[in-house]
C-alpha cells in the first residue's frame, strides 16, 4: 500500500492538486493511511468523518431527500459526499466512502460488506462504484481503504 500512496502523492504533486476525504464506514481510516507518509501535507488537505446521516447533511451538504430515497449506502449519497467534500474543503480531488461494515446493519438488499466509493475528480467529474467485501468488520474496512486509494490512483 505504501508504494501506491507514494505513486498517488507524486501524481497529485505533479498536477498541483490537493485532495480530501469524506468517510463513513472507514471512520477516518483513509485519511490516516494517506497521512502515514512524510510530506503528505503537500497534497492532502483534510478528512471529514460523517458517520451519521445528520453529519453527512450538515458537514458535506448531502441532501436529506437523497438519504431518504436512496439510503445512506448508495451511489447518489457517495457521489454527493465526494462532491460535498471537494466543495466544502476547496480541493481539486475527493474520495468518499459509505457502507455497511457489520456485523450488524445489513439487509437482503444491502448485505454486510456493501460499500459505495465515489471519486470527485478535477473539473467536477464524479464516478462511483459499488463493492461487496467479505470478512469481519476490520477486513471490510481495510478492503474499503485499499479500494478507495487504488481507485483514486487509477482515475487520476
Amino acid at each position: 500500500m505504501d508504494n501506491q500512496i507514494e505513486r498517488l502523492a507524486k501524481k497529485l504533486i505533479d498536477a498541483k492538486l490537493m485532495m480530501a476525504t469524506a468517510e463513513s464506514c472507514t471512520g477516518g481510516g483513509i485519511a490516516q493511511t494517506l497521512t502515514e507518509i512524510s510530506g503528505s501535507s503537500q497534497w492532502f488537505d483534510s478528512g471529514v468523518v460523517t458517520y451519521s446521516n445528520e453529519a453527512k447533511q450538515r458537514l458535506l451538504g448531502v441532501p436529506s431527500r437523497l438519504i431518504e430515497t436512496c439510503g445512506a449506502v448508495s451511489e447518489s449519497v457517495a457521489i454527493a459526499m465526494a462532491e460535498g467534500a471537494a466543495q466544502q474543503e476547496g480541493v481539486d480531488v475527493a474520495v468518499a466512502v459509505t457502507g455497511i461494515a457489520g456485523p450488524t446493519g445489513g439487509t437482503a438488499e444491502k448485505p454486510v460488506g456493501t460499500v459505495w466509493i465515489a471519486w470527485c475528480l478535477p473539473n467536477n467529474r464524479s464516478v462511483a462504484r459499488c463493492f461487496t467485501f467479505d470478512g469481519d468488520r476490520q477486513a471490510i474496512r481495510q478492503a474499503t481503504i485499499e479500494a478507495a486509494i487504488t481507485g483514486l490512483l487509477e482515475r487520476l
